[in-house]
């Protein structure tokens, strides 16, 4: 008797489990057409194997997650509460939520570039009343629970008629297809650089396509010069065509030097470097546009916040200064070591240069030099204008020659540990090394030479390469920037100003373009105060706002930390949502529409 009980109730839940298996399929379908509002935002495929990649995608990944969904939130209350009327209006709730939650992460997607997470619903709920116009955000809710509650009952009644079809196996098998056979695809895209797939990597939530350039390199598959990869332009780079024209050109030299502090050029530590400075043009608190190499040389040569440095055209576009420079016929050399080129991002950064690389075998003082002397080799044998860019490495690695007689050591002005004030005063030995060969560098210039000296980040005193990568205080982004332009007088600049105006500089400067600076940077001329109350540091996964009283530090989760103006003190308040916003828009400024 007891077992005839419980027969009609084990059917009863099974029922009701194959319920919530369609009741999840019919919202993936909806995800689905909701996830189609991602691709407003890009630029839709053009080619087959593309287009086969992004509709297989979208099947596995949100037919994944509405499956995920459902074991979490409905499959237990299915086995505590088997009662089909309360199962069914708490699982259109559910599901309702969830698409309400999916649509307005396509609405946040859509203006700020990111998904939700702390640090986008935070910015988002400030600013909600742009988001959300129009009475479609009203009626939406409203229509979707009654879509919810309709497909609950009408697959309720039907469920048997649908079981005796037999299609839930067939199902289960395309979707496994589609979810294992996306991922596959992005490893082979990944480690063969196909683009046109892997520029879709951050289009979904919670999308992580799985990676294996390491192991497909090592097993002889290597598609990263495919010449017939095509794609599609998404960066309206420049804004509107460069008109530029300059009756005079001077020779260009840029020394950019690795962690190079800028409260180290004094006259015990740099003393050619410091007196140089007084008699040319100082800028007192210039900032890098990153902490690391590869954001902070993004900044100095395309004038572009960090948050563009992944963008796919710019690994097929080469910074818009070198290519007006070669326009108007300058010839342009690269020196620096073969480590720094080896791996460049983007990829075009440094395809307008010859370049001549420094082999590192001996360390980075010894690369210095012989990058300087090749300089000064290439230099003689220039017949029209050129642009040099001279990349010196020593400071980043504490790094002197052997026998290098260098300076008394001092007590450090900040407090620091005492492995620390080791690599404080090793690092001033570096910097002085670096003088000298200032020295002789810039006494054999020819006199119509433009001068800027200037570092490519800062420098914190520790020998964890994690914590250099994750700090951005004014430490490790803060540089020195002296210019010299011929014949004019010494002065000096003690507002803020950054890398990213460089470019606008120089192309104003050197090159005449007549373009608003943000036709083509996020920065403006350096004698032109900066009427943003912010400043963008970082790349686009790990960065900072520098703003007057408060740096806020934002990572890839989206998870922000807000300290006081000399990185001190971590405070313990909400961000400044007009800045931020200002911030995204930005960020999304040069994307084509």
């Amino acid at each position: 008797m007891v077992e005839q009980k419980k027969q009609p109730a084990r059917d009863k839940v099974s029922r009701l489990i194959n319920w919530g298996h369609w009741f999840a399929f019919f919202n993936g379908l909806l995800a689905m057409l909701v996830g189609l509002r991602y691709l407003q935002s890009q630029s839709l495929p053009d080619s087959l194997v593309s287009w086969g990649y992004l509709t297989i995608s979208t099947i596995g990944h949100f037919s994944f997650l509405s499956f995920i969904i459902y074991l979490v939130l409905l499959f237990p209350v299915t086995l505590l509460l088997p009662y089909s009327r309360i199962l069914r209006g708490y699982a259109a709730i559910v599901a309702s939520i969830g698409l309400y939650v999916l649509l307005y992460d396509t609405v946040v997607y859509q203006d700020y570039g990111m998904h939700l997470n702390p640090f986008a619903f935070d910015l988002a709920w400030a600013d909600l009343n742009s988001l959300l116009q129009g009475p479609s955000f009203i009626i939406m809710p409203v229509l979707i629970l009654i879509i919810e509650l309709i497909a609950a009952n009408a697959l309720w009644k039907r469920i048997e008629r649908i079981q005796r079809r037999n299609w839930g196996n067939k199902l289960v098998v395309l979707i496994s297809c589609c979810f294992i056979g996306s991922h596959l695809m992005h490893i082979w895209a990944d480690a063969a650089d196909v683009t046109e797939i892997t520029r879709f990597d951050d289009s979904y939530p919670i999308s992580y396509p799985a990676t294996a350039k390491t192991f497909m390199e090592n097993h002889g598959i290597d598609g990263s010069n495919n010449p017939d990869i095509k794609v599609e332009r998404s960066l309206n780079y420049p804004l509107q065509p460069l008109q530029c024209h300059a009756d005079n050109h001077p020779n260009v030299l840029l020394v950019a030097i690795d962690s190079f502090r800028a409260d180290l050029v004094d006259n015990q530590t740099m003393p050619f470097l410091y007196n140089y400075s007084q008699k040319n043009q100082t800028f007192t608190r210039h900032f890098s546009g990153g902490n690391q190499y590869h954001s902070g040389m993004f900044s100095l040569l395309y004038g572009l916040q960090g948050s563009y440095i992944d963008a796919v055209d710019l690994n097929y576009t080469s910074p818009l200064f070198t290519q007006t420079l070669k326009q108007q016929g300058y010839q342009l050399g690269l020196f620096t070591t073969e480590s720094q080129v080896s791996h460049p991002k983007p990829k075009a950064i440094f395809d307008d240069f010859t370049p001549h690389l420094a082999a590192k075998t001996g360390g980075s003082a010894l690369s210095d030099i012989a990058s300087i002397d090749a300089f000064g080799q290439w230099r003689q044998q220039q017949n029209e204008p050129w642009f040099a860019l001279l990349n010196l490495k020593s400071p980043e690695d504490y790094d002197t020659p052997v026998g290098f007689l260098g300076i008394q050591t001092v007590k450090p002005a900040m407090p620091l540990k005492p492995a620390e004030k080791v690599l404080f005063n090793q690092y001033r030995q570096s910097l002085n090394f670096v003088d000298q060969q200032l020295q002789r560098l810039l006494g054999a210039l020819p006199q119509n030479t433009v001068v800027l000296i200037t570092g490519v980040n800062g420098k914190l005193f520790t020998s964890n390469g994690d914590e250099a990568r994750r700090n951005i205080s004014p430490a490790n982004v803060q540089v020195p920037l002296v210019i010299h332009w011929p014949g004019s007088v010494n002065s000096t600049v003690n507002y803020r100003t950054s890398h990213y105006g460089i470019v606008p500089t120089l192309m104003t400067q050197v090159l005449g373009c007549t373009n608003p600076a943000t036709d083509y940077s996020a920065g403006r001329h350096l004698l032109q105060p900066d009427d943003k109350s912010w400043l963008y540091i970082g790349d686009n996964r790990f960065f900072a706002i520098y703003q007057q009283q408060e740096i806020t530090v934002i990572d890839r989760h989206g998870k922000y930390r807000i300290y006081d103006s000399h990185y001190q003190h971590r405070l313990r308040k909400k961000m400044s949502a007009p800045e931020m916003i200002d911030v995204m828009q930005e960020g999304r400024r040069l994307y084509s529409h």
